[in-house]
């Protein structure tokens, strides 16, 4: 019984070792770089937390795991842009964030910020390319470090909660893990274009 049980708890904890440390560092990549589906990220890994031996421990791991990872991507970017600002001739990282913020979602994000404060940060999370431009807004505004945090604190955790509720749900209606993953990554793909394509309808001809 012993016996069996150690094998059961081994494969588990070994995955977790891997896994954690794994998710962590892709998040926070996907924070600086854009180009990392981070959502399906932490949906898949939601998935296999479902399915872990003790898996109200493991989801809240998940959690934690990628709500700080978020946030620490978020504040070094922000940080990284922040400085850009300051320099007469700017940065890549500047450049790179300007990049991904086309005129006219900057100008929305704008008003928004201007509307509604850093609270803004909390929607922006979880529409779909809809955080580079606040972020962008943010900077143009010259908000301080420490109070864009204060906003972007609880966005990450929204969007934490958001992407894992996802993966709980693929997870719950699967036996194997990755039908569960499949489920939740498309899902979160059809989440992420989305937006893309009621505006695509929107301004299509009658």
């Amino acid at each position: 019984m012993n016996l069996a049980a150690a094998v059961q708890v081994a494969p588990d904890s070994t995955q977790q070792a891997v896994a954690y440390p794994s998710l962590f560092l892709l998040v926070v990549i996907g924070a600086l770089v854009p180009v990392v589906p981070t959502g399906a990220l932490v949906s898949s890994a939601a998935v296999v937390a479902v399915h872990q031996a003790t898996p109200s421990f493991s989801l809240l791991v998940v959690f934690g795991v990628a709500a700080f990872a978020a946030f620490l991507g978020d504040i070094t970017l922000y940080w990284l842009g922040r400085r850009g600002m300051r320099s007469k001739n700017g940065s890549r990282w500047l450049e790179a964030i300007r990049d991904r913020a086309p005129e006219e979602r900057l100008a929305r994000a704008q008003a928004k910020l201007e509307d509604h404060g850093v609270m803004v940060l909390v929607l922006s999370r979880l529409v779909p390319a809809g955080r580079i431009p606040v972020m962008l807004a943010c900077l143009m505004a010259k908000m301080p470090l420490r109070r864009f945090a204060r906003g972007d604190m609880p966005a990450c955790l929204a969007w934490a909660v958001t992407y894992q509720l996802i993966g709980i749900l693929g997870g719950s209606l699967f036996k194997e893990p990755w039908e569960g993953v499949a489920l939740a990554v498309a899902l979160t793909v059809l989440i992420s274009v989305a937006p893309t394509v009621w505006r695509k309808v929107r301004g299509a001809p009658a």
